[in-house]
């Protein structure tokens, strides 16, 4: 192949509109493979699209108190991931969405029973669940041995999750980040997430789920320095049909490179609980 067709190979439209799986313009990748005989997928990794804003097509916006922060605090405009371009909602479902919307930075914790019904849970720093911890803008850390299990540790919020591979058991309780279950499918490592907690949602814009989420992950290797990954999501009691989202990952490849803390919650103290402060 010449290198004028390898460019071409490696060139992703930038149009508008919404984004399409970039993994068949990649030439032929055979990854490297750990001791098992299964691809490595050991390194940091980070997602550069917007969809943690909206995974949606969505435009720049101001973002909260452009009288303060002017441009620091604004959001970048972005296209959908969504394989389709839109999420596909049943329509008694789309109320919540806007509640969500308009809500997202407000936050009333002195009901135990309302506790979740506003704000986004990123504005409070709780853990982001899956698939939005793949897309947020923070890299993450996929840690692969010899064992039956593969880590995956987040930057934001110093999230974790333990990928049970080839394992039967149904998740125990419901839990924020879920309960992973991973497969092989060639080089494609498959998973299997369930048992998430219904609060968390999948992006700022208020798109939201139900207890009844299902989402099969999709990480496949397509070059040295790319992960394709996908993301099949279910949930009956909130969309029309199963949807997918697609984009790749890329490996940081700075001298040194390794994972940072960005453990937000004692910013976001005053945030939940400054109103019960008692003043002397």
């Amino acid at each position: 192949m010449t290198a004028t067709a390898i460019a071409v190979c490696l060139t992703v439209a930038t149009t508008a509109g919404p984004q399409t799986s970039p993994a068949g313009p990649f030439p032929l990748y055979k990854a490297p493979r750990l001791a098992d005989g299964h691809p490595n997928l050991n390194g940091l990794w980070q997602a550069f699209v917007t969809a943690n804003i909206d995974l949606e097509d969505h435009e720049a916006q101001s973002g909260p108190h452009p009288e303060l922060l002017g441009a620091y605090g604004g959001w970048p405009a972005g296209q959908s991931i969504v394989e389709g371009g839109e999420i596909p909602y049943q329509k008694s479902a789309l109320a919540k969405r806007k509640q969500n919307l308009d809500n997202r930075m407000k936050v009333d914790v002195s009901d135990d029973k309302k506790w979740h019904d506003l704000g986004d849970p990123e504005f409070k720093c709780y853990l982001p669940g899956v698939p939005r911890a793949t897309y947020m803008p923070f890299p993450f850390q996929i840690v692969q041995g010899s064992s039956p299990y593969i880590l995956i540790a987040y930057e934001f919020t110093s999230a974790t999750r333990t990928i049970r591979m080839n394992w039967k058991g149904d998740a125990p309780t419901d839990s924020w980040m879920g309960w992973s279950r991973g497969r092989w499918e060639g080089d494609t490592l498959v998973v299997d997430v369930t048992g998430q907690r219904e609060e968390t949602w999948f992006d700022r814009a208020g798109n939201y789920h139900s207890d009844a989420l299902h989402v099969v992950e999709r990480y496949t290797p397509v070059s040295p320095y790319h992960l394709m990954y996908e993301a099949t999501i279910e949930d009956p009691k909130v969309f029309t049909r199963p949807w997918k989202i697609s984009f790749p990952l890329y490996r940081r490849m700075e001298k040194d490179v390794q994972p940072l803390e960005f453990k937000c919650v004692p910013w976001t103290e005053e945030l939940l609980f400054g109103r019960f402060r008692k003043t002397p």
